[in-house]
């Protein structure tokens, strides 16, 4: 594949990986708003149902199951979006070195 060719796929990975970053952001502020209504939904009832002080919260709602399975998903789904990111710097930088070398094969020329 010319270099031409391939810098025009690397362009359209791109545009991929832009869209899927848009889906993938999404998808992480989802998780992290229901992480955060049901923890404040547990803080409450440990609060008021079981009457537990303020202090001790902090140190049992994490490992309530309904808490912990949002706060993994929301963790998740953090790690795909930063994955995401770090695929599109990836694909900018190859991007950024297939044009140096097109730069540098066109200047040979003249």
């Amino acid at each position: 594949m010319d270099l031409f060719n391939e810098l025009q796929q690397k362009i359209k990975e791109l545009e991929v990986s832009l869209k899927k970053l848009r889906e993938t952001g999404k998808n992480y502020a989802e998780a992290e708003k229901d992480y955060k209504i049901i923890l404040r939904e547990e803080a409450l009832k440990l609060r008021t149902e079981k009457n537990m002080p303020v202090t001790l919260i902090n140190q049992i709602i994490y490992g309530i199951p309904k808490v912990a399975e949002k706060r993994f998903k929301r963790d998740v789904a953090e790690t795909i979006y930063k994955a995401n990111q770090e695929a599109i710097q990836t694909t900018k930088l190859q991007i950024r070195v297939i044009e140096n070398q097109l730069e540098r094969e066109w200047n040979s020329t003249k």
